[in-house]
């Protein structure tokens, strides 16, 4: 389980292919912390280290990760949010997120408002996800609360140090990203669809 406050923003060292499976070596200030086994969330996904090597380690998506997720957006270079699984017993200084992406969106519109930044999202509700205004969103692992909200589409606000500490700052319109909806909402919408 994690929060959704990213801890760093890590870059890629090298992308892998091993048969249907991808190893991302990743830099990052936190590798001395890490543990072979342990938990990361990289832009949202769930990625369990398997080496470390000095200042740098690698995770492995396999196949299933990859066509759910952004992962395969990945070039050497990129910048990721990264967050460690959260303490029994820690605060929760975001919101309850899984690591497990429900889809990749598309961001659509960005705007400075007077010192903050608006991104706007679109995704394909085919799927079954919902927002609500007011509700928790993780985008790229960033959890946030939605501004507004519109059959598959909605914004979220940004303020200046979330814009600095995350990878907001390298978003374009058309960048897709990996989207964990709500895990309330999405028991909540269960329930009352009877299944």
């Amino acid at each position: 389980m994690f929060t959704g406050i990213i801890e760093d923003l890590a870059s890629i060292e090298s992308i892998t292919k091993d048969q249907e499976n991808i190893h991302y070596k990743v830099k990052s200030a936190i590798t001395n912390e890490l543990k072979i086994d342990q938990s990361v969330a990289h832009n949202g996904v769930c990625l369990t280290v398997v080496s470390i090597d000095g200042d740098t380690y690698t995770v492995t998506a396999i196949q299933e990760t990859l066509d759910k997720t952004n992962l395969n957006d990945l070039a050497v270079n990129d910048i990721v949010n990264l967050e460690r699984a959260m303490k029994l017993g820690a605060r929760l200084d975001g919101h309850i997120v899984q690591g497990h992406v429900d889809q990749v969106g598309t961001c659509t519109a960005i705007s400075e408002e007077d010192g903050s930044w608006r991104f706007t999202f679109d995704y394909d509700t085919s799927l079954g996800n919902v927002t609500i205004e007011k509700g928790s969103i993780t985008i790229n692992g960033t959890s946030l609360t939605v501004v507004d909200s519109k059959e598959g589409a909605f914004s979220v606000a940004i303020i200046p140090y979330t814009y600095e500490h995350t990878g907001f700052k390298n978003f374009k319109v058309g960048t897709r990203v990996n989207l964990e909806f709500d895990v309330i909402g999405k028991y909540v919408k269960r329930l009352t669809e009877g299944y």
